[in-house]
């Protein structure tokens, strides 16, 4: 398998998978519709073309003469509090583009298929989950991530495209070096916390009244740099594949986000004040996971599973981007 296609892989976690199988000498396409994102970001020598995936002519007129073995499909709206405001919009790019994508998948017989979906998909009851819970969205974005595992589902079901829907948990961190990082700070709590910390704002936390340890919700954060390499490993396993599977991908350790805003308030010695305000539609009361199909699924070592690493590298990464325009 050395032909792949990452649909939005000049975002955030497109860009960290493209560059590590840039290093593996893959030949990469990347196809991006470039609304919160440049092409500049990407390296030189990648394949790119400036396309949505609700434009199904330019879809099919990208593929016509193409030789795709895989495609990785990251595309999506993702911010949840946005979401519940703009439920069209969110069901027309999430549901309605991925099926877009699924017609040309079959239509030019590429055989194996990456979706990236999203632990939103769980219900709200669960404290830690895996990959058979109970799903039942209380937002929005985790009812279209669904709606689009249930398409994926019944349409290959009956044809020779095989799987992996790859769970999301909470995706922070950066790597300046590599400049790879989050540019929006929309709904991005760690981007958001680095930001305030390093202009000596207070931060602010969204309810103080769930029912967890210390009353704010409680998430599982996992490195952009660990999940890329996590779709990496997934690819030379497809020829072991029957048909598909679906793995959680997170690090199994919960974190509230007090305990976060703490972290990030001692990177300038306590200075920065925590300002509670109400709870905010859409935000599940607990999340984390089991990790251990997707251990034994890929053999995965994740290098970043350190929630201080997690946080300095954010907070180092938006004093870059304050300082340089890339």
């Amino acid at each position: 398998m050395k032909n792949i296609l990452v649909v939005g892989g000049a975002g955030y976690i497109g860009r960290q998978i493209v560059k590590i199988l840039n290093k593996k000498k893959y030949n990469i396409y990347v196809i991006d519709n470039l609304s919160i994102t440049k092409k500049n970001y990407l390296n030189k020598n990648i394949k790119f073309s400036k396309i949505d995936i609700l434009n199904k002519k330019k879809l099919n007129k990208f593929f016509k003469n193409k030789k795709i073995d895989l495609i990785i499909h990251l595309a999506a709206l993702c911010v949840v509090s946005e979401g519940e405001k703009l439920k069209k919009k969110y069901y027309r790019n999430n549901v309605i583009g991925t099926k877009n994508l699924i017609e040309v998948c079959m239509k030019f017989k590429i055989n194996n298929f990456i979706f990236s979906s999203s632990c939103t998909v769980f219900s709200n009851k669960l404290r830690k989950v895996n990959e058979n819970s109970t799903k039942n969205p209380i937002n929005h974005y985790g009812k279209t991530k669904l709606a689009c595992e249930n398409l994926i589902k019944e349409k290959f079901k009956n044809s020779n495209i095989k799987y992996i829907i790859l769970r999301y948990f909470n995706v922070v961190g950066a790597n300046v070096k590599e400049k790879i990082g989050e540019f929006s700070n929309k709904d991005r709590l760690f981007n958001n916390f680095a930001q305030k910390v390093l202009n000596n704002n207070n931060l602010t936390i969204y309810g103080k009244n769930y029912k967890t340890f210390d009353g704010t919700c409680i998430r599982d954060f996992i490195h952009v740099y660990d999940l890329a390499q996590i779709h990496v490993n997934c690819i030379t396993k497809f020829r072991l594949l029957k048909k598909f599977t679906v793995l959680n991908c997170g690090y199994g350790k919960g974190y509230s986000i007090l305990q976060v805003a703490k972290i990030f308030q001692k990177l300038k010695k306590n200075k920065v004040q925590i300002d509670f305000i109400n709870r905010r539609a859409g935000d599940m009361e607990q999340i984390t996971t089991s990790n251990h199909k997707l251990i034994k699924f890929i053999k995965w070592k994740p290098k970043y599973d350190n929630i201080n690493k997690m946080v300095l590298s954010t907070y180092n990464w938006i004093k870059y981007i304050s300082k340089k325009t890339i």
